[in-house]
């Protein structure tokens, strides 16, 4: 995967993320989008409302930058690594939702 340093990183538009308010998982390459896969279920902190709009980003940067995706949404991602997919109305590990902690 080519280098994306701390700089470039930092002047990338947050519509360059698949995650753009946590700035996770830049889309700027087809390495970098094949990456964001791989890392998909990885990130926290977030909201399955969220993950399906980054699965969205993270489609159009694949046919974008001609990756292929074998998987139609995000949550066979979880399910072929066997993880429960979270639940839609919690934020995922270490977040608070209306004031519960909710952890993992």
């Amino acid at each position: 995967m080519p280098t994306l340093s701390e700089k470039d990183r930092d002047n990338l538009p947050d519509s360059a993320f698949a995650f753009p308010k946590e700035r996770k998982e830049p889309l700027v390459d087809a390495s970098h989008v094949r990456n964001a896969v791989a890392r998909f279920d990885q990130v926290e902190g977030v909201t399955n409302a969220e993950r399906d709009a980054a699965w969205k980003r993270i489609r159009r940067a694949a046919t974008k930058h001609d990756v292929e995706i074998k998987e139609r949404g995000w949550k066979t991602l979880f399910k072929n690594k066997g993880k429960s997919v979270p639940p839609s109305e919690f934020r995922t590990k270490g977040t608070s939702v209306e004031g519960a902690n909710i952890v993992n």
